[in-house]
């Protein structure tokens, strides 16, 4: 079986919290640089401003030493030389004094800063990781609430879709002989058809629950893909025909064998067989096959039928993908889901088309996928 994955330990959420700790070194980085410039265009306004101080303050010194030169003799300017000297020394060293407890006293409050930083941005973010936490338990048990009830309401809208389904086979066969029986079949026939999609759409709905839940169930067990094809084929083979299409497997092979999950590659097939069938007109065909390829199986599914825009090749396997606004031949989820599997398995979906020509649906199967499941 697939494992179960908790909803806090999926994927998508890994990833969520891989970013937020990325973001947040990235966020510390660059505080920790725009910090570091700071002080320094800081230091460096201030030193620049200390050097413009001592020019002025060499200039006037310099000025009163001519003028006191001019005013004194020999002997005179030499004491009074000795004595501003002695001043000046006196005057420098407290101004060295002041500035290095001005550098102290910033250098201080800078550390400070860091601390309360460092304090504070610890305190922040455990408060935003329990506001999210909080979130995240909130939206598990909406999640939870809505898988329990999307699996109460499919469980009982199934039975009684198959009731309706079995109602219309009992009255089908006591209307064989009944004098209006054609008219009375078709009726029948129209009912069963209506009920077999909604029980298809019922089933893509809770799929998707599954997917996003991260609890799409997988079982691989050895199978022969050659078995697979046949099967999908013939399930849809009265389908392709009262639509006009022909279907049939193209280079069949003998038994190859591989590790997958049947109903799941079944429903696979099947999806893409049946957009086949949908999207070909009347006297169209599809081909559908499988080969090896290296260590995987391709299987390809080959129509004759509209085509698809380069442009959407990609967008095709998104879920609620439509052909367009007013297309209501399903949800769109068929794709999307049969991607979703696929991958599960370990390999690859594309599409191959261009308008008017035709498309072709190719998806890749590991000759061993259990690993992946």
């Amino acid at each position: 079986m697939m494992p179960t994955q908790n909803s806090l330990e999926s994927p998508e959420r890994d990833l969520t919290d891989a970013s937020l700790r990325e973001e947040r070194e990235r966020a510390d980085r660059e505080m920790t640089a725009n910090r570091v410039a700071l002080e320094r265009d800081a230091d460096a306004v201030v030193e620049h401003a200390r050097e413009n101080a001592d020019a002025v303050m060499v200039a006037a010194r310099e000025k009163a030493d001519e003028k006191a030169g001019e005013k004194a003799n020999g002997a005179e300017l030499h004491d009074i030389q000795t004595a501003i000297a002695g001043d000046r020394e006196s005057e420098d060293q407290a101004l060295s004094d002041e500035r290095a407890a001005a550098d102290r006293s910033v250098r201080r409050e800078r550390e400070a800063r860091a601390r309360m930083l460092t304090r504070l941005l610890p305190l922040e973010r455990d408060a935003t990781d329990q506001y999210l936490l909080t979130e995240r338990a909130r939206s598990d048990d909406a999640l939870a609430t809505r898988d329990d009830f999307l699996g109460m309401v499919s469980h009982d809208l199934r039975d009684l879709l198959n009731g309706i389904v079995m109602s219309s086979q009992f009255l089908a066969q006591k209307l064989e002989k009944h004098t209006d029986s054609e008219k009375l079949l078709i009726e029948t026939a129209r009912i069963e058809r209506y009920g077999t999609r909604m029980n298809r759409l019922i089933g893509d709905l809770v799929d998707v629950a599954s997917i996003d839940s991260g609890k799409l169930a997988m079982h691989a067990v050895p199978g022969d893909v050659a078995s697979l094809v046949a099967e999908a084929v013939d399930a849809l083979q009265g389908s392709a025909t009262s639509r006009g299409v022909s279907l049939e497997v193209q280079h069949a092979q003998g038994p190859a064998m591989a590790e997958f999950d049947q109903d799941r590659m079944l429903q696979v097939l099947a999806n893409l067989i049946a957009n086949s069938i949908k999207f070909t007109p009347k006297g169209g065909s599809i081909r559908v096959h499988c080969k090896s390829v290296g260590e995987s199986f391709e299987f390809c599914v080959d129509d004759t039928g509209e085509g698809i825009p380069e442009a959407m090749l990609e967008a095709v396997f998104e879920r609620f993908w439509q052909v367009g606004k007013n297309d209501r031949r399903g949800l769109g989820l068929g794709l999307y889901i049969s991607r979703c599997i696929v991958e599960a398995h370990g390999g690859t979906i594309r599409a191959e088309s261009s308008p008017g020509k035709g498309t072709r649906m190719l998806f890749t199967l590991p000759v061993s996928a259990a690993h992946n499941l």
